[in-house]
């Protein structure tokens, strides 16, 4: 048998190396592209439900002069957004620090009015006020602590919820004498001769989980109001299927 010369005996060693490279780098970037597509998969906590409920409400306007209006109201459409956050397992010992919703934006305006987004007001009674201090700017964060609660933005450290509010604002003004009451729900809407077709928006959001100084993010967009709004006048849904909803770490 002819002996292979040290020259041939390289080339096949540098073809295996080669190969071998090759192939690290196959897995790493397959390894890499699973992770874009199917995110973290061993989160200690994880986004179980999104439950939203929309309705409409009417705000009192100030009128001037002696003749007034028995109801005299600008109509909001609103959508209150509750997160649910749970453990993983039963066996997760780490606490949740903290959940974040920032970088808000709507990506579909509506026809009529204007979105502005409410965190929940910190005084007992109404869980969400139309009072400029509780617009979110910026970002929305709730500690983590012994019990959720909304009035003091603290979620539950072993698990729980939060919420947030996306307000269509000043969609119409609603003024009549011959109410003898007023029902705030969506009939308001139809009230003031909108459609849900001109009051639908979209909003975009990053909602960021934290757990043991590691940041998980994903990003999440809803359709608003709820479907039926008008003929249900207060319509929700209960979001359980939160597969495609991908989070990742971040710094």
């Amino acid at each position: 048998m002819k002996k292979l010369s040290e020259k041939t005996k390289d080339k096949i060693k540098l073809s295996i190396a080669l190969g071998i490279l090759l192939t690290i780098i196959l897995c790493v970037l397959l390894i890499v592209v699973q992770y874009q597509v199917e995110g973290e998969k061993n989160m200690p906590y994880k986004l179980s439900k999104i439950t939203i409920i929309s309705t409409a409400e009417g705000e009192q306007n100030e009128e001037e002069g002696n003749q007034k209006a028995k109801w005299n109201l600008s109509i909001f459409q609103n959508n209150d957004v509750y997160i649910f956050i749970d453990k993983a397992n039963e066996e997760v010992k780490d606490l949740l620090e903290s959940v974040t919703i920032e970088n808000i934006v709507v990506t579909d305006e509506p026809q009529k009015g204007t979105i502005k987004t409410y965190m929940p007001n910190s005084e007992d009674g109404r869980v969400f006020s139309y009072d400029e201090d509780y617009i979110v700017k910026e970002h929305l964060t709730y500690n983590g602590g012994t019990n959720s609660n909304t009035r003091t933005l603290t979620i539950g450290n072993q698990g729980g919820s939060c919420a947030i509010r996306f307000s269509n604002a000043n969609i119409g003004t609603y003024i009549s004498n011959d109410d003898t009451e007023i029902k705030h729900d969506g009939e308001l809407i139809t009230k003031i001769g909108a459609t849900e077709e001109e009051i639908s928006f979209n909003v975009n959001f990053d909602l960021i989980i934290k757990v043991n100084n590691i940041k998980y993010k994903a990003n999440i967009t809803l359709n608003l109001p709820c479907k039926n709004l008008c003929e249900e006048k207060t319509s929700s849904i209960e979001i359980t299927d939160t597969s495609s909803i991908i989070f990742k770490r971040i710094r």
